[in-house]
């Protein structure tokens, strides 16, 4: 299928390792122009050089203070325009009772904040040309304890369902993929081979662990002119870890 983004441009945050440099290697393959942000600037490098496509490197902190605003203004003067941000930058540990506000309030800032300040300072372009797709790396709505991402998280999907009913008319969609398993450098730091083998063999219905490039499949259709009359929406990929319906 050709999913027409040939020529097309996006903004990748997080993208030096994991689901964001999966998501940029698809999208490349694609023929989109990418602008790649991430602290690492040296694995940005890297991913150009495996892309074989001249990439917009960003190199960013997205804690810092207007960061969003810095981050978009670069892209936009590297590609003249951005039709697809991929909101993927974040960051997930567990919290006890006692955590403190300094932790909470970061939680909260790297993982649903800037999210929101770069894609509202993204629209205008996108409205004044009457295409864009905003497309959100989440988390599961099952915590099995205190996170902030959690709590961010969930942020993140009622901020994008109301945005994407006030940017609908204006042909910008906004989807968001909560991730399972997928495999990834925080994977292997915090899962044992041992309990990831028996978590695909007793929870995970497809029987293994994700791929990024399982994610990014995904992430290529909602950027596509194709996937036009979806959004709003929430699709897990986790092979089926999850146990609600929807």
């Amino acid at each position: 299928m050709d999913l027409e983004l040939a020529g097309r441009t996006a903004l990748i945050t997080g993208a030096s390792a994991g689901i964001g440099r999966g998501i940029a290697l698809a999208l490349a393959a694609e023929g989109v122009r990418l602008a790649v942000m991430a602290r690492r600037r040296e694995r940005l490098e890297a991913l150009a050089q495996e892309a074989n496509a001249k990439l917009l490197i960003i190199e960013a902190d997205f804690l810092q203070e207007g960061a969003p605003q810095r981050i978009a203004e670069a892209a936009l003067a590297g590609l003249g325009a951005v039709d697809i941000l991929v909101n993927n930058a974040g960051g997930s540990r567990a919290f006890k009772l006692d955590t403190g506000e300094a932790q909470w309030e970061e939680a909260m800032t790297l993982n649903f904040t800037r999210q929101r300040q770069l894609a509202h300072a993204l629209l205008p372009q996108m409205m004044a040309r009457k295409w864009g797709r905003i497309i959100n790396i989440t988390g599961k709505s099952e915590p099995e304890g205190i996170n902030g991402a959690f709590a961010a998280k969930a942020a993140m999907h009622a901020w994008a369902k109301g945005l994407s009913r006030e940017v609908g008319k204006h042909g910008i969609t906004v989807n968001c993929i909560p991730p399972g398993r997928i495999m990834s450098e925080q994977i292997e730091r915090n899962y044992t081979p041992e309990y990831r083998a028996w978590q695909s063999e007793h929870e995970i219905p497809v029987g293994e662990y994700g791929k990024p490039e399982d994610i990014a499949n995904l992430a290529c259709f909602l950027a596509s002119p194709r996937a036009r009359y979806i959004t709003g929406a929430v699709i897990p990929v986790d092979g089926g870890l999850r146990r609600y319906q929807f």
